[in-house]
């Protein structure tokens, strides 16, 4: 294995916290023997196209620092390969490194530990998500969200006002104004098309999203199944008393909810917009495949 390490790093991550991190992280690497080199970029297709050529370079290890966007973007250059991944969770949900049992705002400690994992070879192969084709596609980590919740994403995105995660809160209070269960067609594996109302569907390779919120809970990275969570034809008020069960996975033995594991799913709903790692997929429909041992974790 080379000993020339990647930085892959979101400067703006957590209101600042990925510029602050890189330091220690690195200092922990270097500290254990490893030549440490750092890809920021100027925009996320800059950095991505960068760090896909360290990773064609050969470079011993990518270590992404920041939150679950700047893990995401990584994805898309080592999953497949043999470069292995290191993760100093610095960001503002850090719902990949919590499913996944790392540190997280602990960015010297994150380092020791991928330091550790790089010398005595400790690998952790786990599954990942991929949306599109067989020879590219997207990859994803954690959830992919579709149905109300992606519904307050696109509001709270569009919002210039107010900063920070409030504005979320906002665009899920205007969402439940106007909410109503969403015609879904849903296709698991390669089983008959089902129709059904639903407030959401969630396919998770991770158990959580949104800093915490455990929607598919009960989910295991490294079972090459996808855990899929229908929220179903939810009044509002239905809604609201299940919403904050989400936070502990209590939410999962309410009678509108039902769960699937499959390695592939496909859905289409008209107007809905998918999400995956808290990033914009497009809109449905879309097909996501389970694909097992797909990324190298240092662990």
């Amino acid at each position: 294995m080379s000993a020339d390490i990647t930085l892959f790093v979101n400067p703006a991550a957590g209101r600042g916290r990925g510029a602050q991190a890189a330091q220690p992280a690195a200092s922990s690497l270097r500290a254990a023997g490893f030549s440490v080199r750092t890809v920021v970029g100027t925009d996320a297709g800059d950095a991505l196209d960068r760090l896909r050529g360290a990773v064609r370079e050969g470079t011993g290890a990518v270590i992404a620092v920041g939150g679950d966007g700047v893990v995401s973007l990584a994805l898309q250059a080592v999953a497949g390969t043999l470069v292995p991944l290191g993760v100093v969770a610095v960001g503002t949900g850090n719902d990949f490194a919590r499913a996944l049992g790392l540190p997280v705002r602990d960015p010297a400690r994150a380092g020791r530990l991928a330091a550790e994992a790089l010398k005595e070879s400790r690998i952790r192969e786990i599954d990942l998500g991929r949306v599109g084709g067989a020879g590219g596609g997207t990859w994803y980590g954690t959830v992919l969200c579709s149905g109300f919740d992606s519904r307050v994403n696109d509001r709270g995105n569009r919002m210039r006002l107010p900063a920070g995660r409030f504005k979320y809160d906002l665009a899920m209070l205007a969402e439940l104004a106007a909410f109503r269960p969403f015609p879904y067609r849903i296709t698991l594996d390669d089983g008959p098309v089902f129709e059904t109302e639903a407030t959401l569907v969630a396919v998770g390779n991770g158990s959580s999203y949104g800093g915490g919120m455990r929607i598919c809970a009960d989910a295991v990275p490294d079972d090459g199944l996808f855990d899929v969570v229908v929220v179903g034809d939810c009044s509002r008020t239905t809604l609201l008393s299940v919403f904050p069960q989400v936070y502990r996975g209590a939410h999962l033995s309410h009678p509108k909810v039902s769960v699937h594991r499959v390695a592939k799913i496909t859905l289409e709903a008209p107007g809905i917009t998918a999400y995956a790692d808290g990033e914009p997929l497009g809109p449905l429909p879309v097909t996501a495949q389970c694909v097992p041992a797909a990324v190298r974790l240092l662990a």
